[in-house]
C-alpha cells in the first residue's frame, strides 16, 4: 500500500510508513517527519535520508529516491548525491526509530509483549535461556535483516536428531521472533520458516509420555512418601496431588480461599488452570483429611501448603519431583504420571462414563461445537469418582 500526500500530513503515531521501492517516512516520538529510503548497497543494508516533511513533499521524496535507485543500479556511490534538504541517516532521533534490532534484542521485544500470556512461571523463564544456550552465542548479536536460513541451519542441525524437543523449542521460538520482526518491518522473511524445511533431517518419533506407574503401585508410592522424613508440606501436598489427580502447578498455589468446607469442593480459578477455564475438584473424605492436617501448615499467607525455605511462598515447581528422586521413585513415575494412574483406573476399574473420566482431568472435551452444548462439570458423577479412588489407594474411606 502506498502513501497519499494527505496520509503523510495527518500520520502522527510514531512508526515507519512504507511507500514503494523502499521509500518511507518515518515519524519520531516527538512528532519529526522524514523520509528515508532503505536499499542494498554492495551486499550491505543502507538507509539514506532524503529530507523531512513536509519541505520535502512526497512527490520529491519519490524523485530522489528514484535518483538514487538510479545511482546504486549503476555502481555510483548514492552518498556522491548532492541534493539539498538530505543527509545520511545518522540522527539520534530517527536512529531511536530506525536501527534493525539484533536477533537478541527482538527477542526480548517479542517476549515482552507475548510473556503476560505465559502463566507457568517455569516457562517464562526458559523461554529465554534456551535461545541464550543455543541461538545467542552465534546469531545474537546479527541485525535481523542479515539473518538467513543457512545461518538458522547451523544453529538447529547440530541438535535437530540428538535433542528432538529443544530443537523444536528453538525452532519454534525463532520463528515467532522473525514473524514479530517481518510484521514491524526488520526483515522481509522468515528464515526460521518453511524455508529451512528440506535443510533438515527426519526426526525419529520417540515416546515422550511422562513415566507413570501402574495404578496397583499407587499406594505403595503414598505410604514411601508418607514414612518419609521429607519435610510436612511437601509430602501432604503430594498426597493431595495424587487424591485430586491434579496437576502440579494447581496444587502448589492451591489457596485456602478456594476451599468450600460446606460443598466438599475445591475452585481453581481460571488464571491457574492450563485451559484457562475455572475448575471444580470434588474432595473425597479422604482429602478433606489431608486439608485438615494441612492446617497446622497455616503460615497466614493463604496457602494451603506453603514451602519451608521462602516464607510465605508456595512450594518450588521442583518439589514433587526432588521428593520422588530423593525417594527412588523417580524412576517409576513422575508426578504428572501419577494422573496417568488415576485415568487408568477410572477406565479399568469404575464405570464411570468417558466424559467424567476427562473432566476429572480438567481435560477439555470435544470440539468446539461440543463444548458449546457441553454446559455441565459433571460434578456429581466425578464426586462418586473421586470417592471410590480416594478408597482404592489409601485402602479405607477418610
Amino acid at each position: 500500500m502506498v502513501l497519499s500526500a494527505s496520509k503523510a500530513r495527518s500520520v502522527t503515531r510514531p512508526g515507519r510508513y512504507s511507500d514503494s521501492n523502499g521509500l518511507h517516512l518515518f515519524v519520531t516520538k516527538a512528532g519529526c517527519k522524514s523520509w528515508v529510503l532503505r536499499a542494498t548497497v554492495d551486499g550491505k543494508r543502507r538507509d539514506m535520508g532524503l529530507g523531512g516533511f513536509p519541505d520535502v513533499s512526497l512527490t520529491e521524496a519519490r524523485t530522489r529516491a528514484a535518483r538514487y535507485r538510479t545511482a546504486i543500479a549503476d555502481g555510483t556511490d548514492p552518498r556522491k548525491i548532492n541534493d539539498s534538504n538530505t543527509t545520511d541517516h545518522d540522527s539520534d532521533t530517527l536512529d531511536e526509530v530506525f536501527t534493525v534490532p539484533t536477533l537478541r534484542q527482538a527477542a526480548m521485544a517479542y517476549f515482552d509483549l507475548h510473556s503476560p500470556n505465559l502463566r507457568n512461571g517455569k516457562h517464562r523463564r526458559n523461554w529465554l535461556q534456551v535461545l541464550e544456550k543455543h541461538a545467542f552465542p552465534t546469531l545474537g548479536d546479527r541485525q535481523v535483516d542479515s539473518i538467513t536460513g543457512p545461518d538458522v541451519l547451523r544453529v538447529l542441525t547440530p541438535i535437530w536428531v540428538n535433542r528432538p524437543p529443544t530443537a523444536r523449542r528453538v525452532r519454534q521460538r525463532l520463528r515467532s521472533i522473525f514473524s514479530w520482526a517481518v510484521a514491524n518491518g526488520h526483515a522481509s522473511d522468515n528464515p526460521a520458516g518453511e524455508i529451512i524445511d528440506g535443510g533438515l533431517p527426519k526426526q525419529a518419533k520417540r515416546n515422550n509420555h511422562f513415566r507413570a506407574a501402574p495404578y496397583s503401585a499407587v499406594s505403595e508410592i503414598l505410604r514411601v512418601v508418607e514414612a518419609s522424613t521429607a519435610n510436612e508440606a511437601a509430602k501432604l501436598a503430594f498426597r493431595f496431588l495424587v487424591l485430586t489427580a491434579a496437576r502440579s502447578s494447581e496444587v502448589r498455589g492451591a489457596t485456602w480461599d478456594e476451599i468450600d468446607w460446606q460443598a466438599k469442593t475445591w475452585t481453581i480459578p481460571a488464571e491457574r488452570m492450563k485451559a484457562g477455564i475455572e475448575h471444580r475438584v470434588p474432595l473425597s473424605s479422604v482429602t478433606l483429611n489431608v486439608l485438615e492436617r494441612a492446617r497446622d501448615l497455616d503460615d497466614g499467607s493463604g496457602v494451603i501448603f506453603p514451602s519451608r525455605l521462602r516464607r510465605r511462598k508456595t512450594l518450588s515447581d521442583m518439589t514433587f519431583s526432588q521428593l520422588l528422586r530423593r525417594l527412588g521413585l523417580s524412576e517409576r513415575t513422575t508426578p504428572h504420571g501419577m494422573r496417568t494412574a488415576f485415568r487408568v483406573w477410572a477406565a479399568e476399574q469404575t464405570s464411570a462414563s468417558w466424559a467424567a473420566c476427562e473432566a476429572a482431568l480438567a481435560h477439555r472435551i470435544g470440539d468446539s461445537v461440543a463444548q458449546a452444548y457441553m454446559r455441565s462439570d459433571m460434578l456429581d458423577e466425578r464426586r462418586g469418582l473421586m470417592e471410590a479412588w480416594g478408597e482404592y489407594i489409601t485402602g479405607a474411606p477418610g
